[in-house]
């Protein structure tokens, strides 16, 4: 009818709108998923790595529920469809990993994932609406932008970091934060003002994390029979890692070297004793651990 617009999937293209979602791609995919984000997971060169994080945050998940959505009937098909997709590939990350380590990470993990998988019948049917092209349709996505932006922020720290630590991550929640207004939406206003808002969202959280950087801090309380006086003097040999001080700990009844990060890698730290003797210490500092 001329005047009407159609929202069903054939009038719009690529990954958002363009495919025709059936329940069996819907549950291959979800398989295939799980198992390849829990064989990523067992690879020991991905940890802290771009590849590994589909494992333990959301960012990339927020576009599989996306396509589900805009590739969906109904409200209600879109509801269901969310909420079997993930009920299917979150637990399969684990059980991969259980098999192959003989690990019970799924009883240990898995809970953290059941009140965001009951989560996908409500986000399912009202995220259903963007595709009636409405201005509320971006209230509905802005939610979604705000979180991807909180986890840019996460990535762009760790970025700054240890570089190139999350590289991938910290593009990939940029590119969406703003591309999904533009793919999501026909109507150029809605499109346009929320590729706007996507923008100002990027730079606020940009900004969040550059003035408050992260800093990762590590306690020494000595080594080679050593044990750390109050009278040492400490320092970093370079400077630009971070600082380093004497610090008593009350519920230890120690005194120990409290070292502030703002960078990773590897560096040496340096203990004076108050006879004069030094005692050199290699450290080699990365975004979740150390080693």
């Amino acid at each position: 009818m001329k005047g009407v617009k159609n929202d069903k999937a054939e009038d719009r293209k690529g990954i958002f709108g363009g495919i025709k979602l059936t329940w069996l791609r819907i549950i291959i995919a979800a398989i295939l998923i799980g198992v390849y984000c829990g064989v990523i997971a067992l690879i020991p060169a991905t940890l802290n790595t771009s590849l590994r994080d589909i494992c333990i945050s959301f960012e990339v998940w927020i576009l599989f529920g996306i396509v589900i959505i805009v590739n969906s009937e109904s409200p209600k098909d879109s509801a269901l469809k969310c909420f079997v997709f993930f009920l299917i590939s979150q637990p399969l990350i684990y059980i991969v990993q259980d098999v192959v380590n003989h690990s019970s990470l799924l009883m240990t993990y898995y809970r953290f994932w059941v009140l965001p998988t009951i989560a996908c019948v409500p986000m399912g049917f009202i995220g259903y609406y963007m595709k009636k092209d409405k201005w509320w349709g971006l209230l509905i996505l802005l939610p979604m932008m705000f979180f991807l932006g909180f986890h840019y922020s996460g990535f762009l720290k760790e970025l700054v970091f240890l570089f190139p630590s999350h590289l991938l991550s910290a593009i990939f929640c940029v590119v969406t934060i703003i591309v999904y207004p533009l793919f999501i939406f026909k109507n150029k206003n809605i499109k346009y003002i929320g590729a706007g808002v996507g923008l100002v969202i990027v730079l606020v959280f940009t900004a969040m994390a550059v003035l408050k950087p992260k800093v990762y801090d590590i306690q020494f309380f000595g080594g080679d029979n050593y044990e750390v006086k109050k009278t040492d003097k400490v320092y970093l040999k370079d400077k630009n890692y971070g600082e380093a001080r004497i610090k008593y700990e009350s519920g230890l009844d120690e005194y120990c070297v409290n070292m502030s990060f703002v960078r990773g890698g590897k560096t040496e730290f340096v203990i004076v004793s108050k006879d004069g003797k030094k005692r050199e210490y290699t450290i080699r500092v990365y975004t979740k651990s150390i080693v």
